[in-house]
């Protein structure tokens, strides 16, 4: 069985004072992932009036479930800040990943009440408590 050597991550950033661009390339995986943390965590910090920050993913090889967590820390600590993320030129093998983890809507959503999302202030508020929600079943499935 041949397997791949792991590719290490490799940054290239774009500032400007409201945006913030870092185009991956290589494995988004365990031995690399908290580069990534690290170089948006201080982006965060370097620039107070951020509005955007894209990460471009199309040079994105291996993601694994660090990278994935990696991707969830990320989205938390931008919401945090008030500044929308974006996940630009996704592979299909990340899209799908995201799919099937159910995090690709968390990851691309825009910041709740942002004029500037596509959805605006337009979008849906959230359900009440008395309004019906379809859940994914948690068990095995069965037929009867």
């Amino acid at each position: 069985m041949t397997t791949t050597p792991p590719t290490p991550l490799r940054l290239t950033t774009v500032d400007t004072e409201d945006t913030v661009r870092i185009e991956l390339h290589g494995d988004l995986d365990h031995d690399n992932a908290d580069h990534l943390l690290h170089a948006v965590t201080g982006k965060l910090a370097e620039h107070p009036r951020l509005d955007d920050l894209h990460l471009h993913c199309s040079g994105l090889d291996v993601v694994d479930s660090m990278g994935l967590s990696i991707l969830l820390m990320i989205r938390r600590r931008t919401g945090a800040a008030g500044v929308r993320l974006h996940l630009d030129d996704r592979t299909a093998k990340l899209d799908r990943l995201l799919t099937l983890t159910g995090t690709l809507d968390h990851l691309t959503a825009p910041l709740p009440g942002d004029v500037n999302s596509p959805l605006g202030s337009t979008a849906e508020p959230p359900m009440t408590s008395g309004e019906a929600t379809s859940a994914r079943p948690t068990g095995p499935h069965r037929t009867t």
